[in-house]
């Protein structure tokens, strides 16, 4: 009986503590009940909301081409046109079309992206409805991502190849992710990490490469690709014949690449110097491991914030200076979009507003000049609230003083 009673209050009062910890953390029932009220939210969208033909058929007859033993990319074809995506695409919807017999019902709840899946209509949309593969791509980078912050890098990298092999549109994080590599591992590590990824892509797309090379690295890897003018999103207000013109194309190329090294000289290597500090210090630090007199690798360990911030702007630069964005991209920045706005100085209240307005005009359909123009200012106006905010201290000091770390991180 003693024996039982004891046992009785141990259950108990681990339970009063298991109660406590949920009331001094309320992140994590919120994070269940959002969970479970989004579950149920999907559900009703598939019972209620009617299913938009759009991209799944044609992915269903480009991967039942793929599964009937065709190898030359250029005949993969689908209703929407020729195949665009890397070997990845293929191996994922194979898959899914394995598991529902290609039928859309049976794949329109995919468990593991429940926790990606918010409140916003148009991400539902993607999400539940279309089946887009930004899905999938997203998801990888995200996990490519929590690698990369566990200090993971090579991981990383193999899960980030896998994202490109989905979707070419990860690349967009390829320039930041290089300059963290760069700024957290010496050299021999970047080479391994980026052939490691390399790799993947070459393991992927093997039957392709071994069958007609060419074939599949010019239709998957297109990067010359001229959207249609009417499906754009961010750029509707532009004439049509100015939009399909190279030299706009190249405006937006430059605008990127000049927004990316103001970005990485000012902000993301300003406790460094600047970029270009970051790199002299790494092409010393090569010719010394050269001539032997620094053998030793030196690795630094990066700040989980300063990571996430430097690919999470880096490829929201990139979505700005997209030529086209069509409703599907919008899963490619949109779960960035919280920790974007709580980035900049700007007020809660215009948080609130500046997210509204991006949901908004992601919303309008066909989109048009104004909700074309009011997303590229919103963009504009929080890429000059992230411009401002004070730049994190970016390398984990080995200190238990918490007020030296915050003094740096100011």
């Amino acid at each position: 009986m003693a024996a039982k009673s004891a046992a009785i209050h141990k259950s108990s009062h681990r339970s009063e503590n298991f109660i406590q910890k949920l009331v001094k953390n309320p992140k994590i029932p919120f994070s269940i009940a959002l969970l479970v009220a989004d579950s149920i939210l999907v559900a009703l969208i598939i019972a209620y909301v009617p299913y938009t033909k759009i991209d799944w058929d044609a992915y269903m007859s480009q991967v039942t081409g793929f599964l009937e033993g065709e190898r030359d990319y250029s005949n993969l074809k689908g209703d929407t046109g020729p195949l665009v995506y890397p070997a990845g695409f293929l191996y994922i919807y194979s898959a899914i079309q394995s598991v529902t017999g290609g039928q859309v019902y049976p794949a329109q709840v995919p468990w593991w992206a429940l926790s990606l899946l918010s409140l916003s209509k148009r991400v539902h949309s993607i999400f539940v409805l279309r089946l887009f593969n930004d899905c999938f791509a997203t998801t990888l980078l995200h996990a490519a991502l929590v690698s990369i912050i566990c200090q993971k890098w090579h991981l990383g990298l193999v899960i980030f190849s896998g994202a490109v092999s989905i979707k070419m549109n990860v690349l967009l994080y390829a320039p930041p992710l290089l300059l963290l590599m760069v700024k957290a591992m010496d050299i021999v590590g970047v080479i391994t990490a980026l052939a490691g990824a390399a790799l993947v892509q070459i393991l992927i797309g093997l039957p392709f490469i071994l069958s007609y090379p060419a074939s599949y690295i010019s239709k998957a890897f297109n990067l010359g690709r001229v959207f249609i003018h009417f499906w754009s999103v961010n750029f509707k207000f532009v004439p049509e014949d100015i939009f399909v013109s190279k030299a706009f194309a190249l405006s937006l190329l430059i605008a990127h690449l000049s927004l990316l090294l103001v970005f990485a000289h000012y902000r993301w290597c300003k406790h460094e110097g600047g970029l270009f500090a970051v790199v002299c210090s790494k092409i010393i630090q090569l010719k010394l491991r050269v001539s032997q007199r620094n053998p030793s690798s030196t690795k630094k360990v990066l700040q989980a914030d300063h990571i996430v911030t430097t690919m999470f702007v880096g490829n929201f630069i990139g979505i700005i200076c997209a030529r086209s964005l069509h409703y599907q991209f919008y899963s490619w920045y949109f779960y960035c979009l919280p920790y974007l706005l709580w980035k900049t100085p700007f007020p809660t209240l215009l948080r609130l507003l500046l997210f509204a307005a991006v949901e908004f005009c992601w919303n309008v359909f066909p989109s048009n000049i104004y909700s074309s123009v009011v997303l590229l200012c919103v963009h504009l106006i929080i890429l000059g609230g992230l411009w401002i905010s004070s730049p994190e201290y970016p390398y984990v000091e080995k200190t238990t003083d918490k007020s030296t770390s915050k003094m740096k991180a100011r």
